[in-house]
C-alpha cells in the first residue's frame, strides 16, 4: 500500500516536471461553500488530487465531461485528471474564501501528454496506465474522500461500556459497497481491537429454525485500527462485493476485543443495505 502511494507521487512529480517545462501550471481556486465546475474536451475517467482537503467528484459509472471540486482550508496540493483518451491535465488546486471563477472550460491544448508511457524498455518497476487502473491505489482515495465527507445513512450504533461502534454510511460505487465505519472509546482503558467482521445473518422465524451467519470477505479495509485509546475515536472503511437482502436478513457487524470482553454485534436492517447512497 505504501509502496503504491510513493510510486504514484513520483511519477505525479514525474508529470508535473513535464508540464513545467511546457508552460507553468494553472491555479484553480475552489471553497468548501460553492462547486467549480470544470469541462474537458473528452469524458473523464480519473481524477485524483494530491492532499485531503480538496474533494474532485465526477460520474464514476457513466463517464462525463465535467468533475466538481471543492476544498477546505489548508495547504495548496495538486490535481490530475485522466481523460477517456488518456490524455492527462495537471493543476494546481488552491483554497480561497472568494471566488472569481466558478466555471472552467478546458481546451485540448493544456494537455500535458498522454497515459501511454513513452519508454519501451522492459522494466519490473510498474508504468504509468497499471497506476491509474491500480485498485488499490483507487480504493485508498475513494476511502479517504468517504472518511471526508459528512453523509451519513441514519443513526445505526451499539454502546457497550464506554465503546461505541456505529455505521456512518453504506454508499454504492462500482459494484462495491462501501460500508464508512466508527469505533468510539468513551471508556478510560484503551480498547485492543481482536477483531471487526461484516457477516449476512437469517432472521430467526418459530421455535425451530436456528440463526444463519455468511462471513462477508471484504475486498479492501481501509484505516483499520489495532487499537483504539482511551477518549480516542476511529473512523474506517470495508469495501465489499455488492450484495443485496432479502426481509429474512440483516447484516450484523462484530467487534471483538482483543483478551476483553467488551464485545459488539450491531444490527443493520436489511432496507440499508438496498438503499446505500
Amino acid at each position: 500500500m505504501k509502496n503504491s502511494i510513493l510510486l504514484a507521487s513520483v511519477i505525479l512529480a514525474s508529470f508535473f516536471a513535464e508540464a513545467q517545462s511546457n508552460s507553468s501550471l494553472d491555479t484553480i481556486f475552489a471553497n468548501d461553500q460553492k462547486n467549480v465546475s470544470l469541462f474537458f474536451p473528452n469524458p473523464i475517467r480519473q481524477g485524483i488530487v494530491g492532499s485531503e482537503n480538496f474533494v474532485f467528484t465526477y460520474n464514476r459509472e457513466k463517464e462525463q465531461y465535467f468533475g466538481l471540486l471543492q476544498a477546505k482550508p489548508g495547504n495548496a496540493s495538486s490535481l490530475l485528471i485522466v481523460n477517456s483518451d488518456g490524455s492527462i491535465f495537471s493543476y494546481i488546486v488552491s483554497y480561497k474564501e472568494q471566488l472569481e471563477k466558478l466555471n472552467y472550460f478546458v481546451p485540448q491544448s493544456q494537455s500535458i501528454g498522454f497515459e501511454q508511457p513513452k519508454f519501451t524498455e522492459k522494466s519490473d518497476s510498474t508504468n504509468v496506465a497499471n497506476l491509474f487502473t491500480d485498485k488499490t491505489f483507487y480504493y485508498e482515495r475513494f476511502c479517504s474522500f468517504l472518511l471526508n465527507r459528512k453523509q451519513r445513512i441514519g443513526s445505526i450504533q451499539k454502546r457497550k461500556n464506554g465503546i461505541v461502534l456505529s455505521l456512518e454510511n453504506i454508499v454504492f460505487d462500482k459494484e462495491e459497497l462501501y460500508f464508512v465505519i466508527k469505533i468510539e472509546n468513551k471508556s478510560t482503558l484503551d480498547y485492543d481491537l481482536n477483531f471487526l467482521d461484516i457477516s449476512v445473518q437469517t432472521r430467526k422465524q418459530g421455535k425451530k429454525k436456528s440463526l444463519q451467519r455468511i462471513s462477508q470477505l471484504p475486498n479492501f479495509k481501509f484505516n483499520l485500527p489495532n487499537k483504539v485509546v482511551k477518549k480516542e475515536i476511529k473512523r474506517m472503511v470495508y469495501v465489499l462485493p455488492k450484495f443485496s437482502l432479502g426481509n429474512d436478513k440483516m447484516v450484523i457487524l462484530e467487534l471483538n476485543e482483543k483478551n476483553g470482553e467488551r464485545n459488539l454485534k450491531l444490527k443493520v436492517s436489511n432496507n440499508f443495505i438496498n438503499n446505500p447512497n
